[in-house]
């Protein structure tokens, strides 16, 4: 005697029939998809024994239910990817919809494309342009003033301090005098053309000069010492009498040798004395 074969919930015998294996129990098609299929969690629909089911993480899809909730392209044989909120994603349109977007155009910048990361920010690399001229930077130097991008042109041009002498950008190093930058290069000695930074030098009338041409070309000639005034080394005061110049430290009574600096004094050609010295001349 052949022994019994049946289906487990409806008892009808399975002998010669299409049955389905489930929790190591024989089911008939017809209470498989009664009380055993999984409901697909695309169109909630049971997912029968002759249907073709794909499951990812405990949920269930009927084959041709298993689609890019964005562009609806079929995945059973494609890369994919599961976000959050449940909906399944091919992985063009689960960049776009998670990965960077640029900061110029805000569309995605898609993994793989040429783009450019600055302060933890991405730009396409056609959108990562100077603020200025609007030409993508590429692999050119650039600057930033605030939130903007500057190429290095473009920065120097609009934000670089001009030199006093040559009105150009100053765009390393330089000096300052008087509150005005200056090249190095441009600030030399007016006579001679000496370069000046770092050296000792003097103006007179808005011109620089360094000490030796100032002595030569500009100073004014002691009466007494005849040497230059410059102001340099001993003494800084001058006294100027009808077109003549001492230094302080040689305007001394010709007899006597009293400083007469803010004292009176007597003049004989071109001597000077005290008056006590001056009444026994």
């Amino acid at each position: 005697m052949t022994e019994r074969f049946d289906c487990y919930y409806c008892r009808d015998n399975l002998h010669g029939k299409k049955y389905v294996m489930k929790d190591e129990k024989h089911v008939c098609t017809k209470c498989f998809d009664k009380l055993c299929a999984n409901t697909c969690a695309e169109c909630r629909r049971p997912i029968g024994a002759d249907a073709k089911e794909l499951n990812h993480k405990n949920r269930h899809w009927h084959e041709d239910c298993f689609r890019c909730a964005k562009c609806y392209k079929p995945l059973a044989n494609e890369p994919f990817g599961a976000r959050d909120d449940g909906k399944i994603m091919c992985g063009t349109c689960g960049s776009r919809e998670d990965g960077n977007r640029c900061q110029a155009c805000y569309k995605v910048v898609m993994p793989g494309t040429q783009n450019v990361e600055y302060k933890n920010k991405v730009w396409h690399e056609e959108c990562f342009t100077c603020f200025e001229c609007k030409q993508p930077i590429r692999s050119q130097s650039f600057l930033n003033k605030g939130d903007d991008i500057f190429c290095g042109p473009c920065h120097e041009k609009k934000f670089a301090k001009k030199c006093f002498h040559c009105k150009q950008p100053i765009t390393t190093g330089g000096i300052s005098y008087q509150d005005q930058p200056w090249h190095s290069e441009c600030f030399v000695c007016h006579t001679c053309r000496k370069g000046l930074a770092g050296t000792r030098f003097t103006s007179h009338e808005e011109q620089v000069y360094c000490v030796d041409c100032y002595k030569t070309s500009v100073a004014k000639q002691c009466n007494g010492c005849k040497n230059p005034i410059t102001g340099f080394g001993h003494g800084t005061n001058v006294v100027n009498y009808e077109g003549h110049s001492w230094h302080e430290y040689c305007f001394n009574c010709k007899k006597c040798s009293l400083s007469l600096a803010n004292k009176r004094f007597v003049i004989n050609g071109e001597d000077i004395y005290c008056p006590d010295c001056a009444k026994k001349l």
